[in-house]
């Protein structure tokens, strides 16, 4: 139901890119550890130059995430009895068990859906033709892969992060709507 949810919202055109908190941005833009490319970089991205890029690579993150729910089943119909006391213990264990056994299984069939939505979306060619067109875009080193990769991380990041909050929504109010009806049902 978490992972349905968290999928089925993030799936919403612009739901990347409108939440800050797992707003996807370009390789090293913002990094501390990015120097002065990453300056160079953050730059062109408050002047508007890689405006399109940013959002279009949100947009093939949330493609993704659309493509995602058969994925995270697999992971979840391979839980073991073994499994359950590490996800009973936190209130975000469930979460944390998808992270941790399948992160890179899940890493290795979400990049081919990424790399479809980017090249759909446009991101590669409008990509290609900026980097044709600023330098800085050449020797930050940037490229489809390092593009792919990073866009495929960091939407797993935003996917994790709005899983564990559909978890703990669950785990605080496990009956959800459903209890509010019964009890209407009965107070008949």
């Amino acid at each position: 139901k978490a992972t349905d949810s968290a999928l089925d919202k993030l799936a919403v055109p612009g739901a990347f890119y409108g939440d800050e908190d797992i707003r996807i941005g370009l390789p090293i833009v913002g990094s501390s550890s990015g120097g002065l490319l990453g300056s160079i970089l953050g730059g062109a991205s408050r002047l508007g130059v890689l405006d399109d890029v940013t959002r279009n690579i949100n947009e093939a993150a949330g493609v993704a995430a659309g493509e995602a729910k058969p994925i995270f089943r697999d992971a979840i119909d391979d839980l073991s009895f073994s499994d359950a006391p590490g996800i009973i213990k936190q209130d975000d264990g469930g979460t944390q068990y998808l992270r941790s056994s399948s992160n890179e299984a899940l890493h290795t069939k979400l990049e081919p859906l990424v790399a479809s939505a980017l090249e759909s979306l446009g991101v590669y060619s409008t990509f290609d033709g900026l980097a044709q067109k600023h330098s800085f875009i050449r020797r930050a080193g940037l490229n489809r892969d390092s593009i792919t990769t990073s866009v495929t991380d960091q939407g797993l990041d935003g996917i994790f992060s709005y899983v564990g909050k559909e978890e703990r929504a669950f785990r605080k109010d496990p009956i959800g709507g459903i209890g509010k009806s019964l009890g209407d049902l009965f107070d008949r």
